[in-house]
């Protein structure tokens, strides 16, 4: 039998049965801009656009298995991991990552669904910041997940989610994506906050639909560029541009 050993992204997170986001988003987001998938499921979930009515965390050991499993049969350029929702599963994808530090990782810190569900343990809030994220080479929070992650309020304008993003980064000496499309104007503002550099300012016109499964998409997209070679800077404007254009129906 031949072995496949075209570049792929491998995906850790979880099945949305709407289809609207998580694995679904991330394989046809992936697809769609080049690499191949591989993937790891951390939740099945049973869930419409408008609730999550039912989760089932996998046990971290199958976690860890699927990851172990798809890096050993495919040649992974990046991972994007989602929801992980447990410590157990946090503790055993971060050794995974602690055996693969030649392997860029987007994290999605996913931690409660569009309708307001959390998906994720409140205890494991720290695990993730603390033990997984400075594992990766840029984390994409949205507005309330950054108040989450630095302790504070959620920003109010692009200078105080500026702040928090720096101190995020500064922190786990990774890269951090500020996510704006919880923030209000007529522009999307994204901030791209790494160590010694300067903030870089990404900015779409805010469209007034709205699509569940954004944040899966923007972090697949970075991931699926950094897997073709890009730089970090390009794949997130690649990744802007690829979601805007889903949401103004030109892609």
């Amino acid at each position: 039998m031949a072995i496949d050993r075209e570049s792929h992204v491998l995906v850790v997170a979880g099945a949305d049965s709407s289809g609207g986001a998580g694995i679904v988003r991330d394989v046809e987001t992936i697809a769609a801009l080049g690499p191949r998938s591989c993937v790891a499921v951390t939740a099945v979930t049973a869930q419409t656009h408008r609730s999550v009515d039912w989760i089932e965390h996998m046990p971290p050991g199958l976690v860890v298995a699927q990851m172990r499993a798809a890096l050993a049969a495919n040649d992974v350029k990046a991972m994007k991991i989602g929801m992980l929702g447990t410590n157990g599963a946090i503790e055993k994808a971060a050794a995974v990552l602690r055996d693969h530090p030649d392997i860029p990782v987007v994290l999605d810190p996913v931690l409660a669904s569009s309708s307001g569900r959390a998906l994720i343990m409140e205890d494991a809030v720290a695990a993730l910041r603390n033990d997984l994220m400075p594992h990766c080479r840029i984390v994409t929070p949205n507005l309330p997940e950054l108040a989450v992650l630095t302790g504070s309020a959620i920003a109010v304008d692009e200078a105080s989610a500026c702040r928090q993003g720096e101190e995020l980064s500064r922190t786990l000496s990774t890269a951090v994506l500020v996510k704006g499309g919880h923030a209000r104007g007529n522009e999307a503002v994204d901030w791209l906050l790494q160590p010694q550099c300067p903030p870089l300012r990404f900015m779409a016109p805010r469209l007034p639909r709205e699509m569940r499964g954004t944040g899966c998409m923007l972090s697949s997209a970075i991931a699926a560029s950094i897997a073709l070679g890009m730089s970090l800077e390009e794949s997130v404007r690649r990744a802007k541009r690829y979601v805007f254009d889903v949401l103004s129906g030109s892609a």
